[in-house]
């Protein structure tokens, strides 16, 4: 269904209101803005503004007399004003008619856009529900690898501390006399034990690979270069069967056994797969997150406005590219590369006639007289959607002119037609 608009223009000879001009074109409007002065529209004379529509034609071409266009108005006059009512009427009817196409055109593109919306706005709710189910599947998949990792933690400890005590008691089960004991070190049974035999079979418990120094073997036989058994029994007899700083190196390292590498290997495959979990959950907790989100904004009551999400759209003003990403952010961006940020999508403004004809984006980087830089967008009814014009009118205060097919908005008929138009 198409609406159109109608515009009324009506003509009035005689008793004319100072404070308003009426009779002009819409396209001519702009030559009618009260000043100190006014130029005929051919460029023929300037004239004090006061002069015009006071009823007598002063400009050839009777600019300066609007209200009657057929000039029956302007008595007594020396200029011979033109009837310039059917050229009025040929412009205005053709401003009009663009209008009205342009409108059409835009209104017809917006509704597309408001299907497009509805159907975005369901692929996104379905999108939310999938990803919710996927966190609630995760989540089982999270606490289970918990579980695991937590026995194969548990099952590690255990294998330790029953490693532990095997090793602490291994000397004693093997050489629980000190005969037994002195006859392993000393290898070339000379009955002596010298520092070369303790560095080859004594060794460090927590640095298994690690061979004894000179200094180290020498004071482990009690500051000499031998002993003999008696001595062993009363020194590095002792320091062995405590078990915690040397060992016999041929009795095997608690980290070479087979069932401890076993279920350390078990509890890195857990913590690994764990690992894993909380990052697939972490990432689709996020992907939820930012869903919502954009799913909270006010796309409009069609959610038509929902197409410009994920959007960019640029403009060069002189040495600047400004950059506006709709209910995300607005840059300026130098030629010299550097970027500002001039706001982060905050609302819409709260215009009296319609509620999203403007956008507000605040809290940009500050500004060096102080507060944040901020930007608001003003949405024009157009073909198609671009970024028309950035102004700065104060300063880090930023307008935009954004021109987009979903902000065309229908407007109800007028009466009363000119003859002429």
């Amino acid at each position: 269904m198409r609406f159109h608009v109608i515009i009324a223009a009506v003509f009035w000879c005689g008793f004319v209101d100072s404070r308003k001009i009426r009779g002009i074109s819409s396209s001519y409007k702009r030559f009618y803005r009260e000043r100190k002065s006014f130029l005929c529209i051919d460029g023929s004379k300037i004239i004090p503004f006061e002069q015009v529509n006071d009823d007598y034609c002063d400009c050839e071409d009777g600019s300066d007399e609007p209200d009657c266009c057929d000039a029956s108005d302007e008595y007594n006059s020396h200029a011979r004003c033109q009837n310039t009512c059917w050229n009025l009427g040929q412009r205005e009817r053709a401003y009009v008619e663009g209008q009205m196409r342009a409108l059409d055109e835009g209104l017809q593109l917006k509704q597309q856009l408001i299907e497009e919306g509805v159907l975005l706005w369901r692929e996104k709710q379905a999108q939310l529900r999938e990803l919710q189910q996927v966190a609630e599947d995760l989540q089982i998949k999270l606490e289970e690898h918990r579980r695991k990792k937590h026995e194969a933690d548990r099952l590690k400890e255990q294998t330790l501390k029953a490693l532990e005590a095997e090793d602490s008691g291994l000397f004693r089960r093997h050489n629980s006399t000190v005969s037994g004991t002195f006859k392993l070190l000393d290898s070339n049974k000379d009955g002596s034990i010298t520092v070369d035999e303790v560095k080859a079979k004594v060794a460090l418990v927590h640095d298994e690979e690690r061979v004894l120094s000179e200094d180290d073997a020498m004071a482990l036989l009690g500051g000499g270069d031998q002993m003999d058994i008696t001595k062993f029994q009363h020194t590095l007899w002792d320091v062995l069967t405590k078990g915690d700083s040397v060992k016999i190196r041929d009795s095997p390292g608690v980290g070479e056994d087979p069932h401890l590498k076993a279920a350390d290997r078990a509890a890195e495959w857990e913590a690994t797969n764990l690992k894993k979990a909380e990052e697939a959950y972490e990432t689709v907790s996020m992907e939820i997150s930012d869903l919502r989100k954009k799913l909270a904004i006010d796309y409009g009551p069609d959610w038509e406005f929902l197409f410009l999400n994920s959007q960019c759209y640029k403009l060069k003003v002189y040495e600047y590219t400004y950059t506006l990403c709709p209910f995300n952010q607005v840059t300026q961006k130098s030629t010299a590369g550097t970027e500002v940020s001039l706001g982060r999508w905050g609302m819409w403004a709260d215009a009296p006639k319609n509620q999203y004809s403007q956008m507000v984006y605040e809290n940009g980087e500050p500004c060096w007289q102080g507060g944040s830089r901020s930007t608001t967008v003003t949405l024009t009814c157009g073909t198609e959607t671009a970024l028309r014009s950035v102004k700065e009118p104060s300063k880090c205060q930023y307008i935009m002119d954004f021109q987009t097919p979903v902000a065309c908005q229908l407007v109800p008929k007028q009466r009363g037609i000119h003859s002429e138009l």
